[in-house]
């Protein structure tokens, strides 16, 4: 395939496996400006599909940073309803969702850090009947991305900007396995997936134990009854989606109050156009108590302090070291490749599916049975070529999970 056939194969994918769109479904897409033409690939697959409409919301990087550079702290503080219902609208219609991800890992470097704190916490209460149907899985939603000049040369700096672009094009298509037998190849990879998480299910490990040469020394509690989940999921309507594309993980629910120790960062961390470079997370009781990093610490703390809930954690997920993204051998500076090329965790929100009946309950119980409540989800890399995790039961006996960074079990 060509690149114009490839960047087709890719939106089909996206349509079909990511979202699943539905025969009188809407589809919402958000995306950059710059991305609008293959936003409209995707709009006719979607179409194509049966979709009633498609609705793209559109953003863009420079504006967002004048904005964040200009505008009062009071602008950040309250999101206007016509953006909130939008959002909640379209969720309550029960439409799917397609994020794309193209934005400059650095974009927002440098901005008053307290205004995106702000725009992070008003978001979350605005939002919040979109957020409250993503969390009980009745919607199908996935991330994705499209390169663009900005990321692209961050990406491959020694390359010009068009050769730049081409290049992260590939990876994103080999990452997401656009193949002319393409939807074959994400079946396969999603029953490999759920077998794993079938063997980790039937386990029940109550902890997990991670060290490695980095300074990683941690242990972290799983709630009981978890789930683990990973590849495609189901809404409670039954139709299966994929929320990451790519994705190589299992993941499953930390209890909040059950983490003890340190965390080193294995990869930097991309977070609202800033980035965290070689930070540590000290943990007790289940909550950061301390942090450094060499680079964006102020970002990192921003995070951390953006509710009770953000100091804690809401996933904790596995992921090879040798796997198709990490052996690439490149380093994307975006959350949605680097965390599937290396295990994670994520501070904030916990996903209730990964709890035994945690998506038909309310937050207060979720949260008396360790499901963590806030309103971030940040996740973060720590694996390394030489991690070991070991799974604890509840008899205290121990299981080798992963060693030399790679399964065990």
């Amino acid at each position: 395939m060509n690149m114009s056939e490839k960047q087709q194969k890719y939106a089909e994918l996206l349509v079909k496996l990511g979202v699943n769109v539905q025969k009188d479904q809407e589809l919402v897409i958000r995306c950059a400006a710059d991305v609008a033409p293959f936003a409209r690939l995707v709009a006719k697959a979607a179409y194509d599909c049966g979709a009633r409409e498609v609705i793209v919301h559109f953003r863009d990087d420079q504006l967002s940073r004048l904005r964040y550079e200009y505008a009062p702290m009071e602008v950040f503080e309250k999101i206007p309803a016509w953006e909130a219902e939008s959002m909640n609208y379209y969720a309550a219609r029960g439409a799917a969702f397609l994020s794309i991800v193209s934005e400059d890992p650095e974009a927002l470097k440098g901005v008053d850090s307290k205004k995106m704190m702000a725009r992070t916490i008003a978001a979350h209460e605005a939002f919040r009947g979109y957020y409250d149907r993503m969390d009980k899985n009745e919607l199908q939603w996935c991330v994705a991305a499209v390169p663009s000049v900005e990321w692209a040369v961050r990406v491959f700096p020694d390359k010009s900007a068009d050769e730049a672009v081409e290049a992260l094009w590939e990876a994103i298509f080999a990452a997401t396995r656009v193949e002319e037998n393409g939807e074959e190849l994400w079946q396969k990879h999603g029953e490999l997936l759920a077998k794993r998480c079938a063997l980790l299910n039937e386990k029940q490990f109550v902890s997990l134990r991670y060290q490695n040469s980095l300074g990683t020394d941690f242990t972290v509690g799983l709630v009981e009854n978890h789930v683990w989940a990973g590849g495609s999921d189901k809404t409670v309507q039954g139709v299966p989606f994929f929320a990451n594309m790519p994705t190589e993980e299992v993941f499953t629910m930390p209890h909040c109050e059950k983490a003890e120790g340190v965390l080193k960062s294995a990869l930097p961390l991309s977070h609202q156009g800033s980035m965290i470079k070689n930070f540590t997370l000290h943990f007790h009781e289940g909550k950061v108590v301390d942090c450094h990093a060499e680079e964006g610490e102020e970002t990192l703390r921003m995070i951390l302090d953006t509710d009770e809930g953000s100091k804690r954690l809401g996933e904790v997920a596995l992921v090879p070291y040798d796997s198709s993204i990490s052996n690439t051998g490149i380093l994307f500076l975006e959350t949605l490749f680097d965390e599937n090329a290396s295990c994670h965790f994520a501070l904030g929100q916990c996903y209730p599916n990964n709890m035994k009946g945690g998506e038909f309950m309310e937050k207060e119980e979720l949260r008396s049975r360790g499901g963590n409540n806030a309103k971030n989800h940040v996740d973060f890399m720590v694996g390394t070529a030489d991690l070991t995790i070991t799974g604890i039961d509840k008899d205290g006996n121990e299981t080798l999970i992963f060693e030399n960074g790679n399964w065990a079990l």
